[in-house]
């Protein structure tokens, strides 16, 4: 395994104004189970954030090459907090109600749990919460996933992946320099899955709820929607389960699989790769 030596935030621009209500393939409920875990982000990055500097100082008295690496991890994560902030306010615009999920996330992830957990738990939950997100990234790069997306969604969302790539191993690594404790990392990855699946599938419910088709159109929508999402391999199988058997195998690191090249060929088709980048 190779390290990165920097990572470089981005500042794309989208405009959302013109992207439908249906912009996942034109099907209802595939795009709003993409919207239902897009929702998260915000407040999820800044939490990711939050954990990560809280232990910074220390992991670099133990490993210094993680100062740049952080700085830039920071970076990524907080223009794609405001980016999905811009992505909500155009759900809302549409007349999705967003709020009141919204609301039950933030009060019950940061306005309880992050309270009351230790510090020590929410970084090993954001370094597996980091581990899905990769996967996730991966599955929407390599298997074409937001091919039927609108075009300025499959941007927004293929550099977001893009980036959730390149700092994937940022807080695995501060949690394995400064607690490296496989009870704590396996604790980790039990709260982000437990977290991940509860919001992801009450989002998905309330926002479909908003969005049903008549039911003389349900069951085309509903086979439409299997074929967008990807019938074959569930959600479950293709995120949870491969996320789970790959971040408790003992000796797991976020970098044994090369994805550099994935992310770095995303990003030049979007005209994103740095001059380095570009050159190599």
């Amino acid at each position: 395994m190779s390290r990165a030596t920097s990572i470089q935030p981005r500042k794309p621009r989208f405009d959302f104004s013109a992207v439908p209500r249906d912009w996942l393939g034109g099907s209802r409920v595939a795009t709003q189970v993409a919207n239902a875990v897009n929702l998260l982000f915000p407040a999820g990055e800044r939490f990711f954030v939050r954990s990560v500097k809280r232990y910074l100082d220390a992991a670099v008295a133990a490993d210094p090459a993680l100062a740049p690496l952080a700085k830039g991890f920071f970076g990524q994560e907080g223009r794609h907090a405001a980016t999905h902030d811009a992505f909500n306010a155009r759900l809302r615009a549409q007349g999705l109600r967003v709020d009141g999920f919204l609301s039950f996330y933030e009060r019950l992830c940061y306005g309880f749990l992050e309270r009351v957990c230790s510090h020590e738990l929410a970084l090993a939950t954001t370094a597996a919460m980091e581990h899905y997100t990769a996967i996730m990234a991966e599955n929407a790069l390599r298997n074409g996933l937001l091919a039927p997306a609108h075009p300025t969604m499959r941007a927004f969302l293929h550099w977001h992946a893009a980036e959730e790539i390149e700092h994937r191993a940022v807080a695995f690594d501060v949690l394995a320099a400064t607690d490296d404790r496989y009870a704590l990392r396996a604790a980790g990855m039990a709260m982000a899955t437990a977290l991940l699946g509860l919001l992801w599938a009450v989002g998905a419910a309330t926002l479909i709820a908003q969005d049903l088709p008549p039911a003389r159109e349900l069951p085309r929508e509903l086979r439409r929607a299997a074929a967008v999402l990807g019938e074959r391999r569930s959600i479950v199988r293709r995120v949870f389960l491969r996320g789970l058997r790959e971040y408790l195998r003992p000796g797991f690191h976020p970098d044994e699989k090369p994805l550099d090249d994935l992310a770095a060929a995303a990003l030049a088709e979007l005209g994103l790769a740095t001059a380095e980048e570009a050159a190599a």
